[in-house]
């Protein structure tokens, strides 16, 4: 088999976790061109620069290395919105970071995003429920600082938490197709401007 131009020369011995770094890495590159079904583990070992056996001695077929990245990714996308709403105790704010955490995602390097949202596989339960674990986590964490402050119940709030968080993924996802015809920055204030304005309506508790 052909090697692909950007395959990596082989032969440099890596440690177990460097490897399995490397392969991680060409395999995002290959799922995010090609969508899963059209990746192909030949392609995936040329770009790492490995043999295919390396490879299959570190993930032991394609749906496990794929639901290795995804666990990455949606662990990034739930410490990128803990992180968020940690970062300060002013409400407002937290809704500007939350918004800025989840256009941070979908603009970070190697395009990782559509793994998650955009995934080819998500009528595949273990592919699921890490796509849905990512939304789900995220909405409980807002959904908990709503219900602190406004006294809404646990539904009421939870309810608000998903709104909140698909607003924020919803437009992100929209603003990178636009290939930045609105600048990032002033597209987080402006979708956490329209997010700030509704939820700031509620009462706060005393």
């Amino acid at each position: 088999m052909t090697a692909t131009p950007d395959a990596k020369p082989r032969g440099t011995r890596l440690p177990r976790l460097a490897r399995r770094r490397q392969l991680l890495s060409a395999a995002q590159e290959v799922f995010v061109e090609n969508g899963y079904h059209a990746a192909a583990m030949d392609e995936i070992a040329d770009r790492a620069g490995v043999s295919k056996p390396v490879l299959y001695q570190h993930f032991p077929g394609k749906l496990e290395l794929y639901l290795a990245l995804l666990d990455l990714h949606v662990d990034d996308m739930v410490n990128r919105c803990r992180e968020a709403l940690a970062s300060t105790q002013e409400n407002k704010l937290r809704v500007q970071a939350t918004f800025s955490a989840f256009f941070d995602f979908v603009s970070s390097q190697g395009e990782a995003f559509r793994l998650v949202f955009e995934s080819d596989l998500r009528n595949v339960a273990p592919v699921r429920q890490r796509v849905e674990r990512s939304l789900r986590e995220c909405a409980e964490m807002v959904s908990e600082l709503i219900q602190e402050d406004t006294g809404c119940t646990s539904d009421e709030a939870h309810l608000l938490g998903v709104g909140l968080v698909g607003m924020a993924e919803v437009s992100a996802r929209y603003w990178v197709t636009t290939h930045g015809s609105i600048p990032k920055d002033a597209a987080e204030q402006l979708m956490a401007r329209l997010a700030w304005r509704g939820i700031s309506g509620f009462p706060r508790t005393a």
